[in-house]
């Protein structure tokens, strides 16, 4: 399987960090000049293929190394490539873009073959890169001296390296690393039974989750959906300043605003991604169910829905994060439709006299239930025929900007946290 390290790099001296500025400098000019030739015979104003461009690496060479600037061109062969696919099977796309300028600045990138890095880890972890001649002279390096930097943070995951990605990092002023790694095998084993779970996500509460274990899990979300408000807020007050006082829309500011507010979303939902496939390893499950919600994404909406459903939910994302997640402890996510779901009664099966206000779900036949945790079983149910009423508690969880707490109490439906005696009618 597929997994990626990140971690931060630091140049050792004033020297080494010009030295590697350069060698990113260096690597955004070849991708520029490489795609400017491209989308001159692209739009016609120069003959031939886009293929046809000049070989315009090689003028890197003195300062990349050979093989770090036919690596820059392989990688801009592959995006112009996925350009040409995505036109072929009828997709939106456009041609590949520049990585900056000389006078706004450039983005500095670089990409290096599994072969041209060594990663070294250990209580000095170290990163070495290729430089060309020219630099090595112009720096005082060896012949076959490379460029040395540190590493911060423990990357992850081992594995077959694949090709890795260098850059600066405006926003937050360092240097990050990004490697593929491709892992033999699961971290964890299989799963020790062959239990079923089935997800029902939301943004008020992300995940409610029944098991054939009788087990359920609910994990709130209107708090961290609410902090994400908040900034979002933040974020507006500021490009209306902005707006006023200077006539454009962003600044570095708002950029970093954007970034934490991102950052601290991700960061819950890659949390509750991992604490809730460990639960569900220990209970045994084997196979996920998840509700396909592209129906309701597309017929409810307002501007509060929107923000939770495209901008803090990120429905998709989400749900690969999920798969990912479980593909390391060997556990099978599909994605089902789920209509109707959240109005069954479990009691009768109806569908038009139920009535939902907040987190309860009534039946005139005498049921009452927390509205997402019924959804779940109901859905459960569907695929598992024979799955136990939840006799237990449910484990509610909330998020406290570290990790996922179960919550020491349970509470009515119509309040933070459900009480499962009072779920359902016997």
């Amino acid at each position: 399987m597929k997994r990626a390290n990140t971690f931060d790099v630091a140049p050792r001296s004033p020297q080494d960090e010009e030295l590697l500025s350069r060698v990113l400098d260096a690597s955004a000019c070849l991708w520029n000049e490489l795609t400017y030739e491209r989308r001159q015979r692209l739009f016609g104003e120069l003959d031939g293929s886009v293929w046809d461009a000049p070989r315009v690496h090689d003028r890197y060479k003195g300062v990349l190394g050979s093989a770090a600037a036919k690596e820059m061109k392989r990688k801009n062969d592959e995006a112009w490539r996925s350009f040409f696919a995505a036109k072929e099977a009828g997709e939106p796309a456009g041609p590949p873009g520049y990585w900056g300028n000389e006078e706004d600045g450039r983005d500095l990138r670089w990409y290096g073959r599994c072969d041209q890095y060594t990663l070294e880890l250990g209580d000095r972890s170290r990163l070495e890169i290729p430089v060309g001649k020219e630099l090595k002279d112009e720096f005082g390096l060896d012949h076959t001296e490379r460029l040395r930097l540190e590493v911060r943070g423990r990357p992850k995951w081992g594995g077959k390296p694949g090709r890795l990605e260098l850059y600066y990092d405006e926003l937050d002023d360092r240097f990050r690393a990004i490697q593929p790694v491709t892992v033999d095998s699961s971290r964890q084993d299989s799963p020790l039974a062959d239990e079923t779970a089935a997800l029902d996500i939301g943004a008020n509460n992300i995940v409610a989750c029944t098991t054939t274990t009788g087990q359920q899990y609910l994990y709130e979300g209107r708090d961290l959906f609410e902090r994400f408000r908040e900034t979002t807020r933040t974020i507006a007050e500021h490009q209306s300043t902005v707006k006023r006082e200077e006539g454009r829309y962003t600044s570095k500011r708002i950029r970093r605003l954007y970034r934490r507010r991102t950052r601290r979303r991700d960061h819950a939902m890659d949390a509750l991604a991992r604490d809730l496939f460990e639960r569900l390893y220990e209970e045994g499950v084997s196979m996920v169910y998840v509700g396909d919600l592209t129906d309701v994404l597309e017929t409810h909406w307002s501007v509060r829905a929107n923000q939770k459903t495209h901008n803090f939910w990120a429905f998709r994302a989400f749900i690969d994060r999920l798969a990912c997640t479980a593909e390391e402890f060997g556990i099978t996510v599909e994605v089902r439709p789920e209509a109707w779901t959240s109005q069954e009664c479990p009691n009768c099966g109806s569908t038009d006299r139920t009535t939902r206000h907040q987190d309860t779900l009534t039946c005139p036949c005498g049921f009452e239930g927390h509205a997402d945790l019924t959804a779940s079983e109901t859905f459960l149910r569907r695929h598992e025929a024979d799955v136990p009423r939840p006799m237990a508690r449910p484990v509610c969880l909330k998020w406290d900007d570290h990790r996922w707490s179960a919550s020491p109490r349970a509470h009515r439906p119509n309040e933070e946290h459900t009480d499962q005696s009072i779920l359902r009618s016997a």
